[in-house]
């Protein structure tokens, strides 16, 4: 039995490597206060909605409209889609709660095995007739696909059937087993055998009768009893592992279930964290990567949003067509957050949920990379340039013509000079491979010479100066200009 509620063709893989820079990025783009706000206290939303959203790059446009078809079902029906995540919790839970039971022989891991798959069947009965009581008012291809797979092979004959059989493994009339005598008369080939249905009235008043044979063991006969132990584990061990690995089959369904049911729960409580700040998001529209497009209105940082008291500042941009934005400005202007709200809005889209925005719309990324300036610490084995052009040669070698690459800083720990021409090189060389770059930089040199180069296919904004009140106003569309921020900066990297 298959989910197929994260994908259209198979079901999420928890084992799977993360993207390269994904630990970066997370630490870039304050990730967690993101998956802590879909979480609300789950550990398992938090840890698939960690996973989906690092893994999204793997998606496409396609993928993407089908996971907002899915999530938007469960926006209209959020007590149907709990009421089975917590079915399928209950399952686990019960599971769980057997493991403690050791079961070493053949006959135990029946015995086990026979009770989860009666309990078990239970629930599944449970969730059949939810989802055939609602299943009408759910829309996407998602859903109505497990709907489908649930009524097509949880039908009343298979219920029935099920029954049948674990009543007949309770061996209520006892164990019969065939054996063949091999090499020195020991039994070999044991067998477990159904009862016959008995012979009728007629049969047994014309028919012969075979002999009938018997042995009694002692009570006190503890080598006799252990005989008989081992002949009946040789007859019960293949029917006890077949019965074994149908209730792992049952155990993996309702696994699977619970972990792309999670991701979507994390969705609901995101956005019912966004509601009680009264913060607009959106259903984004995504497109291909040859597309090339880029728009937003009121995009604001999703992390920053959660973390306080909801007041922030909203920016616009429009780079549809565009393989470079550049942002330029003010210390505290808002340029890193901005920054941070682009690159959450893309994770987000991408694994298909709302974005923070009131309108956004982009061609996906098969890579969203960052390369964040970061402070000197101890455990650095050379200078913070070195560490910084380390990274960047990591991440270049990941970047395709797909990819969007974000930069915060980079290459201030030298001078202006080195700083912009470093920043120049790498820049032309990503642009020329197809990638969308959005770079954030003090570098007027670097900023100034990528207008000149490339003005026509470049965005240009710039932040302002915080008023006296400390308040931060939107970034507007403007040239880089020759002011003091770069010195201010590179004397505060120099410092610290």
């Amino acid at each position: 039995m298959k989910v197929h509620l994260l994908f259209p063709d198979r079901d999420l893989d928890r084992s799977g490597p993360l993207p390269p820079g994904a630990d970066a990025l997370t630490v870039d783009l304050g990730l967690e206060t993101l998956v802590m706000a879909m979480a609300a206290g789950d550990r398992l939303i938090a840890e698939i909605g960690r996973l989906v959203l690092l893994g999204s790059t793997e998606a496409d446009a396609d993928l993407v409209r089908f996971r907002q078809a899915v999530l938007s079902d469960c926006m209209d029906n959020p007590r149907v889609v709990q009421q089975l995540y917590a079915l399928a919790g209950e399952a686990l839970d019960i599971e769980r709660q057997e493991g403690w039971r050791w079961a070493d022989s053949p006959s135990a891991i029946l015995a086990r095995s026979r009770g989860l798959l009666s309990t078990f069947m239970e629930i599944l009965g449970r969730i059949k007739a939810l989802t055939a009581k609602h299943g009408d008012r759910f829309c996407s291809l998602g859903f109505r696909g497990l709907f489908a797979m649930l009524e097509r092979e949880l039908n009343d004959a298979y219920f029935a059937e099920v029954q049948t059989e674990l009543a007949r493994l309770q061996f209520n009339d006892g164990i019969l087993i065939s054996a063949t005598l091999g090499p020195g008369n020991h039994g070999v080939a044991h067998v477990l055998r159904r009862w016959s249905r008995g012979k009728s009235f007629v049969e047994q008043l014309i028919g012969r009768q075979a002999p009938s044979r018997h042995f009694e063991i002692a009570p006190r006969d503890e080598a006799g009893w252990k005989a008989r132990e081992q002949l009946e584990a040789r007859g019960l061990n293949l029917v006890a592992n077949a019965v074994a690995q149908s209730v792992d089959h049952v155990l993996g369904f309702f696994a699977t279930l619970r972990t792309e049911l999670a991701f979507y729960l994390g969705g609901l409580n995101l956005r019912n964290a966004l509601a009680e700040r009264l913060l607009p998001f959106c259903l984004p529209i995504p497109s291909t990567p040859d597309a090339l497009h880029l728009s937003a209105t009121g995009l604001y940082d999703v992390g920053l949003a959660l973390g306080t008291d909801g007041r922030v500042v909203a920016n616009d941009l429009d780079a549809d067509g565009r393989h470079l934005v550049i942002v330029t400005g003010a210390n505290r202007g808002g340029k890193t957050t901005f920054l941070r709200s682009l690159g959450l809005a893309f994770l987000m889209m991408q694994a298909g949920l709302m974005v923070p925005a009131i309108a956004f719309s982009a061609s996906v990324a098969d890579q969203i990379l960052s390369h964040f300036r970061k402070e000197e610490d101890a455990d650095m084995r050379s200078g913070k340039l070195d560490e910084e052009l380390t990274r960047m040669d990591a991440l270049a070698e990941a970047a395709t013509h797909r990819s969007l690459f974000l930069f915060n800083e980079s290459f201030a720990a030298t001078n202006e000079r080195e700083g912009s021409k470093i920043a120049g090189e790498i820049t032309r060389a990503l642009i020329e491979r197809g990638v969308r770059v959005v770079f954030v930089t003090h570098l007027y040199t670097f900023a100034h010479a990528m207008l000149v180069e490339q003005g026509g296919v470049g965005v240009f904004l710039r932040a302002t100066k915080p008023s006296d009140d400390g308040r931060i106003f939107p970034l507007e569309r403007a040239e880089p200009m020759d002011t003091s921020f770069g010195r201010d900066l590179f004397a505060a990297v120099m410092r610290s």
